[in-house]
């Protein structure tokens, strides 16, 4: 408790001397001209925050909206055009290191990097714990106004943050439990703007679009069948559903619907994936480590579904607009407000099916806490190829022009 309340004392007095620090409130804090948005963490939670990115834009459409990332998503908002520039924070090389060392990284990071862009607000929209430094990246940017969601929204928060609403001049005081990208766009209301479109991006160029169309002219894609995606891997393994059942989907959906399958994932995966078309044959076209970030967004833009783990590569299918069959591996009695939940991470504002097992297999409780696949084997195959049947009636297949989107 006393680190951030110390760290207080002495920055103030450093930023005051520095007239960094402005105890005058704009009337709105939307009317800042030098914007900070720091956003740290991975694939998905990038993803979805290109809502917020977009909606603080039109809010804000004459500030200079600075965007920090980690470096590994870098490529994901390269080309956002809501932003003027996206710097990256290596905030993982440091994350086993000693608290004043994390210090020092975040210290210097901001003097070499911040403190010369002169930001007037600095923004979080991170609703739930802070793992990354971010709560302290804030405080060094010098900004005179940051805002951030209160440490007590969850207990974790509460126990892992502790103190750190002194590092912010404005908490958001939200408790109620909503989807992630719902609690981003709330901080566009708290800060005096509106909302006009919930949905969420993907930033491709030409470049991409063209190399992907090139890549399935090498693996014979045919523009008249329907081309399913199968995300196979996720961050944590107790979230990956076996690949045994993995195959026999994909089985099916050839047999079924004549698909062709197109397998994403990171690098991380490419075992998996040359097991899977291995088993299956030539209508499955492995993308994992053929692809890098860019390239899997414009390969899922070109498919009919999004059949996977709750990843993100999951949210980049929502971010490409396609519906989505996910496969988590959180009860569907535990807590909702779980960091597995798809209360809060599901897919959004898409066509979607969310397959859970009915409840958590001994000894877990409330969520799975397996490190291996665990909870998840409970989901059978036949409830994934009745998920897929649902979104296929509901027009799925029908709705997807192939020839005119392949364009």
């Amino acid at each position: 408790m006393l680190a951030p309340k110390i760290l207080a004392s002495i920055g103030e007095f450093f930023y005051r001397g520095k007239r960094k620090f402005s105890r005058e409130r704009p009337a709105a804090l939307l009317r800042a001209k030098r914007i900070l948005v720091l956003r740290l963490d991975k694939i998905g939670d990038v993803v979805m925050t290109s809502a917020f990115l977009r909606e603080l834009r039109r809010n804000a459409p004459d500030a200079r909206i600075t965007l920090v990332v980690n470096p590994q998503v870098y490529p994901l908002v390269e080309y956002c055009p809501h932003v003027n520039e996206v710097l990256t924070f290596d905030w993982a090389s440091f994350v086993e290191s000693s608290r004043v060392r994390r210090h020092i990284h975040g210290l210097r990071y901001a003097r070499r990097h911040l403190w010369q862009r002169s930001f007037d607000l600095t923004v979080i929209p991170r609703w739930d714990v802070d793992f990354y430094h971010e709560n302290y990246l804030a405080y060094y940017s010098g900004a005179p106004w940051r805002v951030a969601y209160t440490e007590r929204t969850t207990p974790s928060k509460s126990q892992l943050n502790a103190g750190e609403n002194r590092l912010f001049t404005r908490v958001i005081e939200e408790y109620a439990l909503q989807h992630e990208v719902a609690q981003n766009l709330n901080v566009i209301r708290f800060l005096g703007g509106s909302i006009r479109d919930r949905r969420l991006e993907l930033w491709l160029t030409r470049e991409d679009e063209s190399s992907v169309e090139t890549f399935l002219q090498s693996q014979r894609w045919r523009r008249s069948a329907p081309l399913i995606a199968l995300g196979i891997g996720a961050g944590d393994p107790k979230r990956i559903w076996p690949l045994e059942k993995y195959t026999e989907v994909a089985r099916w959906l050839h047999e079924q619907y004549h698909a062709e399958v197109l397998v994403v994932g990171t690098a991380d995966e490419q075992t998996s994936g040359h097991h899977l078309a291995e088993q299956c044959g030539e209508w499955v076209i492995n993308a994992i480590g053929r692809s890098d970030l860019r390239q899997t967004g414009a390969l899922l833009k070109r498919c009919h579904l999004f059949i996977g783990n709750d990843s993100g590569p999951m949210h980049m299918a929502v971010g490409a607009g396609i519906p989505v069959v996910e496969i988590s591996a959180h009860p569907g009695d535990g807590a909702p407000d779980h960091y597995n939940s798809p209360v809060r991470f599901g897919p959004w504002q898409v066509p979607q099916r969310i397959l859970q097992p009915e409840s958590a297999l001994d000894p877990c409780i409330d969520a799975c806490e397996a490190t291996t696949p665990h909870c998840i084997r409970r989901i059978t195959v036949q409830q994934v190829q009745e998920a897929v049947r649902s979104l296929m009636t509901a027009g799925t297949y029908s709705s997807k022009n192939t020839s005119a989107d392949m364009s």
